[in-house]
């Protein structure tokens, strides 16, 4: 069974680019254009505690996509009492895009529409996954940066603000864990990059609570035969498993370092 909290379905959009013609995002043989079989995610590299400053920090690399994430708090609400929730906490997100992040090399402000949009995803995404009641009259803040993007922005995002929210101690439901998906060729595909991306066919991004399969966010770009959603959406969520595990073993493994290094400075 699966319970969703947030939908949205974006309007049909052209993003074919001319280094994508003529270019197959799926051989004869099975192989996508970075050599990964259809339902292989790309590979994931992360680390928790990279900054000493925040409560809680992670780094994160999904194939050539890298982001940074940092938490602060619970702290006391900024501008006041006012913006104070009685009943639970404020979760305050902001997402970025480094200026080198892409081949473009433009400035990119931090309050520009695509950002504000990621931003409010991230903030729906992770209120529906943090114990909010647990800190009435508080807020935590989640920085999020993207260093390099090569598609999945959003699902890097997520996985390492995940990270990071565990090294700063924040009570969750479960990981949050993101992962995306389209359809080529009849064939569903997990994981997306940016050629993949950019061919302008269907993308379907999910966030799930892995334990239970629930789903905290689901974002549908371009048209998909409802035929074809169930399959597509199955190879969505499936991934976001396969991610989990590989956070969870990363989290067992940064636990199992800081508890040796505390043994170390204590002897």
């Amino acid at each position: 069974m699966f319970s969703c909290y947030i939908v949205t379905f974006c309007s049909p959009r052209i993003r074919k680019t001319s280094s994508m013609a003529g270019m197959e995002l799926l051989s004869d043989q099975g192989f996508r254009i970075d050599g990964r079989k259809p339902k292989e995610l790309r590979r994931i590299q992360c680390r928790l505690g990279v900054f000493n400053q925040a409560d809680g920090s992670a780094y994160i690399e999904q194939g050539n996509t890298k982001v940074l994430a940092a938490v602060y708090g619970p702290h006391e609400t900024a501008g006041g009492r006012g913006k104070a929730l009685h009943d639970r906490v404020l979760v305050n997100c902001q997402y970025s895009m480094a200026t080198f992040s892409t081949g473009e090399r433009k400035r990119r402000p931090r309050g520009d529409r695509k950002s504000k949009e990621m931003t409010m995803h991230l903030q729906q995404t992770f209120n529906a996954a943090i114990m909010t009641s647990l800190y009435p009259r508080s807020q935590i803040d989640i920085y999020v940066e993207v260093l390099q993007s090569d598609g999945g922005n959003y699902c890097a995002s997520v996985n390492a603000a995940t990270l990071a929210l565990i090294d700063a101690g924040i009570p969750m439901k479960d990981y949050v864990c993101a992962c995306s998906a389209s359809f080529v060729k009849d064939c569903p595909m997990v994981d997306i990059n940016f050629l993949e991306e950019s061919s302008g066919g269907p993308e379907l991004i999910v966030a799930t609570l892995p334990k239970s399969s629930q789903i905290v966010f689901l974002e549908m770009n371009s048209r998909l035969h409802e035929d074809n959603l169930s399959k597509v959406l199955d190879v969505a969520v499936k991934g976001t498993k396969d991610v989990y595990q590989v956070l969870d073993n990363a989290v067992r493994d940064h636990i199992s370092e800081v508890s040796a290094f505390h043994k170390l400075d204590q002897s």
